[in-house]
Order: structure tokens, then C-alpha cells, then sequence
């Protein structure tokens, strides 16, 4: 199974194709890029990341460093945020949508930290991406 949608590496999508991949998720989507573009300065590049399993994402950094991956898929998109132990900790007493607590839940824990990549389905999941997000910021 793939996370994202375009997994051919030698073909970067263009936002037309993006769009109507993610389609009827789209608003979902500009509304969350849109958050991320106001309320954190980042720097963000659509990059193919981590192989054919995931393919390309639409990546903002701040400093340098990941605060978020969108992985277009067919009818919706996936977030990807990495949260440290003590986020996951925090995160897992926060009132989130069903979805993103049992993404949490159900999450590898690495190293570097947990790796949730949270199908959104809906605005309560965008809600609680922007709060993971705000925990993601402060760590």
C-alpha cells in the first residue's frame, strides 16, 4: 500500500494534477496549505520523499527542519507530522477527531519520534492537524 498517489519519481505533478487527484478534498487541502502559510514562516517545496511507497509531497520546513508533509492521494490527502514522545504524550489528551487519535494510537514510534500520517477526512481532521501542528512548532 502507498501513502501517496504519485509515486513516479521522474514525474513531479503539477498542481492541476494534484487537484484533481485530492478532488473533492481540495478545499480541505487549501485550507490547511493556507494556515500553514500564515501562521508559520516555512519554507515549502512539492518533493518526492522517502521512495516509491510514498512518493511526492508537498513539504514545509521551518529552519531547516520538517513540520509537515501533504501526500496528495486519490479523493483526499495524508499529513505526515513526526511528534517527539512528550508531543505524543500531550497530543494523546487532547480532544482530537476519532481518526486522529486512533492514527496516534496505531503510530510507529521511531528514534526521531512518532511518524502520523493521518488520512484527513474532513474539517475536525484539519482542526486537529492544526494542533499537532502548534505542538510540532513548539518542540
Amino acid at each position: 500500500m502507498t501513502i501517496g498517489a504519485f509515486t513516479d519519481k521522474a514525474h513531479e505533478p503539477t498542481e492541476q494534477e494534484i487537484r484533481g487527484t485530492i478532488g473533492p478534498s481540495a478545499p480541505s487541502w487549501d485550507e490547511l496549505v493556507q494556515f500553514i502559510r500564515e501562521r508559520y514562516s516555512s519554507e515549502e517545496d512539492l518533493k518526492f520523499l522517502y521512495g516509491k511507497k510514498y512518493g511526492w509531497a508537498l513539504r514545509f520546513r521551518i529552519r531547516g527542519k520538517l513540520l509537515t508533509s501533504l501526500f496528495p492521494t486519490s479523493g483526499g490527502f495524508t499529513v505526515q507530522i513526526i511528534l517527539n514522545q512528550a508531543a505524543i504524550e500531550q497530543a494523546k489528551k487532547m480532544n482530537l477527531s476519532e481518526n486522529v487519535q486512533n492514527t496516534i494510537a496505531t503510530a510507529r514510534v521511531y528514534p526521531e519520534g512518532c511518524w502520523l500520517f493521518i488520512p484527513v477526512k474532513g474539517k475536525a481532521d484539519v482542526q486537529a492537524v492544526y494542533e499537532l501542528l502548534a505542538l510540532k512548532a513548539k518542540g
